[in-house]
């Protein structure tokens, strides 16, 4: 691998699996949403006080957008840093050329990525319940032995 580009194109499996995990996440969501199902945290009450139905889901793609935003700024002042320092330094030949400050805009992908990834696996790994769960009868102090 050599050549302009050579940086951008290590980042594309990166990039590529963090984008199919999330469509994944998506098609697990709108089935979760159609088939009546919900969280355990949702189901259970996690105590935190977070809304639930649509109003949750919006708070959570709330965060979500917030805390990329955050990652992705952090990581622009950062490479920057990193780099005005030389701590880091990229082949001018092995870059697409486009910079953000002094990083190449390549270096992004690994940000982007991770705003991708982790909202996507948090949705694939949450074990969802049945809404409708039967309800345990009430047992009054007569019938405990």
């Amino acid at each position: 691998m050599t050549g302009a580009g050579t940086y951008a194109l290590l980042a594309v499996p990166f990039l590529g699996t963090a984008v199919l995990v999330a469509v994944v996440a998506g098609v697990v969501t709108a089935r979760r949403t159609r088939g009546g199902t919900r969280s355990v945290r949702a189901a259970a009450g996690d105590g935190t006080g977070a809304p639930s139905g649509s109003r949750g889901r919006r708070a959570a793609v709330v965060s979500a957008v917030v805390a990329g935003v955050a990652l992705i700024v952090m990581t622009c002042v950062f490479n920057n840093v990193i780099v005005g320092l030389g701590i880091v330094a990229y082949d001018p030949a092995l870059v697409l050329g486009a910079r953000v400050g002094l990083f190449p805009v390549e270096d992004l992908a690994y940000a982007i990525g991770a705003v991708l990834l982790l909202p996507s696996c948090w949705v694939l790994l949450d074990r969802p319940v049945r809404s409708e769960r039967p309800s345990q009868p009430s047992r009054s102090p007569e019938d405990t032995p």
